[in-house]
């Protein structure tokens, strides 16, 4: 990109660039589907329509791109020489956008991922994305646990699960 561009001719290039069905997305979409895991994409009623959308493990994923988010310490972002202050300010913006909506999604009860474009490269492709399975399973194992026994005021004690000893239980 030359030094000096006028608002339309940024405009042009940014609008180039795609925000759906990047490769990273593609690469988690596909081992996803490949593991059974069902799930949706880009789902407009959540805030920052969600790149994957897991409901049953009411989990929400962010596939980000290292340079468009800015991923401090990750080699793949490096500010641009020129039109540095542009840049600067959009970056921020994102990173803010990003955190607000994360911040709204767990408000409303939905688990957030982020996984970045650096984290899918060959050498740790394997490694994020078994990490990223073996959350999913965990996420939906803790939402399955029981959280505190429901006494409703007709009751005088809490009904015992199957597997809870009861006094006297199986003595004649």
């Amino acid at each position: 990109m030359p030094d000096k561009m006028t608002r339309e001719q940024r405009h042009r290039c940014m609008a180039s660039i795609h925000s759906r069905d990047t490769k990273p997305e593609m690469t988690v979409r596909r081992y996803l589907h490949s593991r059974g895991f069902r799930y949706r994409v880009n789902v407009k009623g959540l805030p920052g329509s969600p790149d994957i959308v897991l409901r049953k493990y009411r989990t929400v994923i962010f596939i980000h791109g290292c340079f468009w988010h800015g991923h401090e310490g990750c080699r793949y972002f490096v500010m641009p020489k020129s039109n540095t202050d542009f840049w600067t300010q959009k970056i921020t913006r994102n990173q803010e956008r990003d955190q607000e909506r994360r911040t709204q999604l767990r408000q409303m009860g939905w688990h957030t991922i982020v996984i970045w474009e650096c984290q899918l490269k060959p050498k740790t492709r394997e490694a994020t994305l078994a990490e990223l399975e073996r959350l999913l399973h965990k996420t939906y194992l803790d939402n399955l646990r029981p959280r505190k026994a429901v006494t409703y005021a007709f009751d005088t004690e809490p009904t015992p699960l199957a597997a809870e000893e009861q006094v006297g239980y199986g003595k004649s």
